[in-house]
Order: structure tokens, then C-alpha cells, then sequence
């Protein structure tokens, strides 16, 4: 599919004009905290009946994990406790859905 998720930031000073634009691929700890603040996290929820191999083999090979670190993912998605930004779960929603599997993100209240 090529999906992958990029950010960017463009800064422009009032006084001097000067700009900055900074972007990449991995999101920097600071700004997604600073998301996560700001716009609240998404949770990822499967619909069942979800096979559970087929979610652990996506979540490998979106999340870069290894068997361990994807069961305990997969116990978080789960029991509903997954969750980070909006734009993190939509992607790894659309994979599951890719591989058959009905995946939804949704912003959590509160």
C-alpha cells in the first residue's frame, strides 16, 4: 500500500520573518505528547469474530515488534485499552482492515 505516516511543522517569526519548516518520519516524544494533549487519543477496536493470529501477524509487521511485545498489544486492543493518535490508529486500522479484519479508530471521551 505504501502507507506511512509523516509530520511536519512550519514556524514563521512575527517580527523578522524568518521561517522554519522541519519534517520526518518518526514523530518526535515531544510533539506526540503535545498531540495527545492537545486533540485527546484514539482507540483502536476490532470487531469480533477477529482471528488472532492474523491481527498478531499485521501488528508485526506495522509496529515492528517482536511475538512478546504483539501479545501484549493484541491483550490491549483487545480488552479496549489500545490507543495513541488519531492518525496512528486510522493506519493501523486500515492495515487490519486490509487483511480481512473489521478495524475501527475512534476518539476516546474524556
Amino acid at each position: 500500500m505504501g502507507e506511512e505516516l509523516r509530520w511536519d511543522v512550519e514556524s514563521t517569526c512575527p517580527t523578522c520573518g524568518f521561517a522554519l519548516a522541519v519534517c520526518g518520519g518518526d514523530l518526535p516524544d515531544e510533539m506526540r505528547g503535545r498531540l495527545l494533549s492537545e486533540h485527546g487519543r484514539a482507540k483502536l477496536q476490532v470487531t469480533p469474530p477477529a482471528k488472532n493470529a492474523a491481527i498478531m501477524r499485521v501488528l508485526r509487521a506495522e509496529l515492528g515488534i517482536g511475538l512478546d511485545g504483539v501479545r501484549a498489544v493484541l491483550e490491549q486492543i483487545l480488552t479496549g485499552h489500545y490507543s495513541g493518535t488519531l492518525p496512528e490508529v486510522e493506519l493501523l486500522a486500515r492495515k487490519l482492515r486490509a487483511a480481512g479484519i473489521e478495524a475501527a479508530a475512534s476518539r476516546t471521551v474524556g
